[in-house]
């Protein structure tokens, strides 16, 4: 197990990727796939239907942890690289930390 300040970076770092991922999707140069995606995405974290109940022992979250990350994974490859460099480096200033994070 890791400590309690690794969780943390952890944490700050998806919360200053997130960020990335919105001031990428209202960037111009992003295409309309990536920002549909990311609504895709988003709406499935937020909605409360799932592919599979929670409710079922242990695969009920299973495909939380599988497809929402595997979807924000996609959604960055579909962004041009130059976007979400910028993206990443705003994102970070606007939190205060470094972009290398």
């Amino acid at each position: 197990m890791g400590s309690l300040a690794a969780w943390k970076a952890r944490a700050q770092a998806l919360k200053t990727e997130l960020h990335a991922l919105l001031i990428a999707s209202r960037d111009p140069r992003t295409p309309w796939l990536a920002r549909a995606w990311l609504v895709l995405v988003i709406g499935y974290a937020l909605s409360p239907i799932d592919l599979i109940p929670d409710f079922i022992p242990v695969l009920g979250y299973l495909d939380d942890l599988i497809l929402l990350p595997l979807g924000v994974a996609v959604a960055i490859k579909l962004i041009p690289a130059e976007v979400m460099e910028a993206a990443r480096k705003k994102a970070a200033g606007a939190q205060g930390t470094d972009a290398a994070g």
